[in-house]
């Protein structure tokens, strides 16, 4: 993910002997943009963490680049910044570059962000991370642009504040429903249900029609985790890394009512599957289309063998992205107008789990 460091980079250039070092067009590190090619932009290479190449580590060294991570243990980040050359600072120290943080910064931390700061949240993301925030911004564009140009989520609603309708809507219809905690992660909380009265309505929930017919893959469920850096909200920055992941459900997918329990049919989270005795993992990075985790890309092949669109698949997908993060652009962007003092202070990296 590259990170702009351009107010560093150019100031002590300017000024210092290393200045032909930062010129040289073909430095793996350094990518020249903006109007006459002068605004540096650091670029990472995930290789580095195992190459140790000092040439790499030369620019995070030589222009005293510093990250502090905080609330959260990211190794990977940590280990991509060291071998960049930069140095980690205490969690306290206002003296940094990078900010990577595991919650979201209070409004009177973002204004004291300087030019050449960075944090990897923008306020207010929760409109596009949490569950009922998220669902209540694509109802309100589907209000505002019609349902059908906003459909791109299964019927959903909100208990137990709307518990009523999804009666109404079940005593049409009783399939299979999905339950879901509005704030959790990783098919934490999550089960099926076939009756309301098997949902408990202590806290805050949403309850999905479950995709009773989800394309499978030798008869297994899968979903399909993809990577959605948004670097801007105002003007929209959306960018989608062109890998991702199938993730494989481990119990053969039966649509029969007797297994609404059984998590490993239903559910394909890494952390939920893991724990099954019928997982198997994949150590060989050669190895795309093996195991429990596949590639994306081995993924589009083998549905593609087997006679499906894959263009018009991803194309979809890509519409999906774009406005799932549209629906909560508005409340976005105005928070970073709000509490944020430079335009190019905040990013997000977020992954989209796409049935």
């Amino acid at each position: 993910m590259p990170v702009v460091m351009a107010r560093d980079l150019e100031e002590t250039a300017s000024s210092s002997e290393d200045e032909d070092l930062v010129n040289q067009e073909d430095h793996p590190c350094i990518m020249w943009t903006g109007g006459c090619r002068r605004i540096p932009v650091l670029v990472f290479h995930a290789e580095a963490i195992l190459t140790k190449d000092n040439n790499i580590r030369i620019i995070g060294e030589r222009y005293h680049l510093s990250y502090k991570i905080v609330r959260t243990d990211s190794r990977l980040v940590r280990s991509i910044l060291t071998a960049h050359g930069f140095h980690e600072v205490h969690p306290s120290s206002t003296d940094y570059n990078l900010m990577w943080t595991g919650s979201h910064l209070k409004p009177f931390l973002l204004r004291t962000l300087s030019e050449a700061q960075k944090v990897n949240h923008f306020p207010r993301s929760y409109e596009l991370t949490r569950k009922d925030r998220l669902y209540k911004n694509i109802i309100r564009m589907q209000h505002t642009h019609g349902f059908k140009a906003f459909h791109i989520l299964p019927q959903t609603f909100l208990l137990p504040a709307e518990y009523a309708e999804f009666c109404n809507s079940y005593s049409k219809d009783r399939g299979p429903w999905i339950v879901k905690p509005v704030a959790s992660s990783r098919g934490r909380g999550v089960y099926l249900i076939n009756n309301p009265n098997q949902i408990s309505l202590e806290e805050n929930i949403l309850v999905s029609r479950y995709i009773n017919n989800p394309l499978l893959i030798d008869d297994f469920k899968f979903d399909v985790r993809l990577y959605v850096l948004v670097t801007s909200y105002d003007p929209l920055v959306i960018y989608l890394y062109e890998e991702g992941l199938a993730r494989f459900a481990t119990v053969r997918y039966d649509q029969g009512s007797k297994n609404i329990r059984n998590q490993f049919m239903h559910l394909t989270n890494y952390s939920v599957n893991k724990k099954s005795g019928d997982y198997v993992s994949c150590d060989d990075p050669e190895v795309e289309d093996y195991g429990n985790k596949w590639s994306m890309s081995a993924m589009l092949r083998y549905l593609k063998q087997e006679g499906k669109d894959t263009t018009a698949l991803m194309a979809h997908v890509e519409d999906l992205i774009i406005k799932t993060i549209i629906s909560a652009e508005l409340a976005i962007a105005t928070a970073c107008k709000t509490f944020v003092p430079h335009r190019s202070s905040c990013f997000e990296l977020y992954g989209f789990d796409v049935l």
